[in-house]
């Protein structure tokens, strides 16, 4: 998990070992599965094939961020000037450029679900919403660590 934003909660590249594996559900909603390279992560996605096409066997490199600031986190007790760069992307383009600029397809949801599996293990889930397209993401807690219940999550892909 490392990188140059501190904003940047989780990131590591995948490589995907399926795609619909259960039957495909909507005409332009695939659900992909994947594995990571670095921190042995387990990956389930539902993404836009439109927008977004993957194959299997492909490789993508996928990044968990709070903000799509390029700086640290702003201060809690931030001034109104320093709240306007929290959220930089604006669709009207007027807005400083982020992360969303590294990456090719972005979603923004929110963490409404943890599991571990009652604390005998080092494996926990984290699931994450983006308006009705899902995710999971399992592995070592370790690589979770700044994954927060309740937060608001950007996740960031690109080829």
């Amino acid at each position: 998990m490392t990188s140059a934003s501190s904003n940047i909660v989780f990131d590591d590249i995948f490589t995907i070992s399926a795609i619909d594996k259960e039957g495909k559900k909507f005409d332009r909603v695939s659900r992909l599965y994947a594995h990571s390279k670095n921190y042995d992560m387990d990956l389930t996605l539902d993404y836009n094939i439109e927008l977004f096409p993957l194959s299997a066997n492909q490789n993508f490199a996928l990044a968990l961020a709070s903000s799509l600031a390029r700086g640290p986190p702003t201060n809690p007790d931030a001034n109104e000037e320093e709240d306007k760069d929290r959220d930089v992307w604006r669709p009207d383009g007027k807005g400083r450029r982020g992360l969303e600029e590294d990456y090719e397809y972005v979603m923004y949801g929110k963490v409404y679900k943890f599991d571990g599996d009652g604390g005998t293990s080092e494996f926990v889930t984290a699931y994450i919403s983006f308006g009705g397209l899902l995710m999971s993401i399992t592995g070592s807690f370790r690589h979770m660590t700044n994954i927060v219940l309740g937060d608001s999550i950007y996740v960031l892909l690109r080829k």
